[in-house]
């Protein structure tokens, strides 16, 4: 629905100042997605689905563009792979490049670091990081990994069975609950121990 792809069923998404159930060809160009879980047409290979993309979004010097990707997230090995032969992790990668081909002011990002052993999920997440910093881009990031999370938002929506359950900075969750991670958060509310607004059940 953020990306306009689907309309809601009710209310209204902007992006931009725009309505994305309308308008999403005004802001697309500036926004990106990655998921680990949408796969890239296996038979091209990562460098020719690469240029896709980045002929799709309008990049210039593309080439150019997808060498510097290549060099930062460590593809320049399989560049010339079909992308259906790739490992999980390599496909994660990937996926991610193909998210960051435009420079995108808005970046939403569906579990990025699935499939990646410990140590190159935390070099994604610090490049996310950098990313941020120097580009001034706003992530949207859907994920069950706490730690994650807490890394990399300074502000956290959970939901339960669908219902909005609290919208706070970590440190706020941290002082409702009375808890000194979001690991712990989350199960207090998965499991109930928090009442409807988000306070320790005695």
């Amino acid at each position: 629905m953020i990306m306009g792809l689907i309309e809601p069923t009710s209310g209204s998404i902007r992006v931009f100042g725009h309505d994305m159930a309308h308008d999403r060809h005004r802001v697309l160009g500036r926004m990106n997605f990655e998921s680990p879980y949408v796969d890239m047409p296996h038979r091209l290979t990562v460098r020719q689905n690469l240029r896709v993309f980045a002929q799709l979004y309008g990049v210039t010097d593309s080439a150019g563009k997808i060498a510097r990707l290549a060099e930062d997230l460590a593809l320049v090995e399989f560049l010339d792979r079909p992308s259906g032969s790739l490992s999980a992790g390599q496909k994660t990668r990937v996926a991610l490049a193909k998210a960051l081909i435009n420079d995108p002011e808005l970046l939403l990002l569906d579990e990025p670091t699935a499939s990646l052993d410990p140590d190159t999920a935390d070099w994604v997440r610090a490049y996310l990081e950098t990313h941020r910093r120097d580009r001034n881009c706003t992530i949207l990031l859907a994920s069950h990994n706490m730690a994650e999370v807490e890394r990399l938002c300074d502000r956290v929506i959970m939901l339960k069975q669908g219902s909005l359950v609290d919208d706070a900075s970590p440190a706020e969750l941290f002082a409702r609950c009375r808890r000194s991670n979001l690991e712990d958060v989350f199960l207090d509310v998965a499991r109930g121990r928090v009442n409807a607004k988000n306070r320790v059940v005695s």
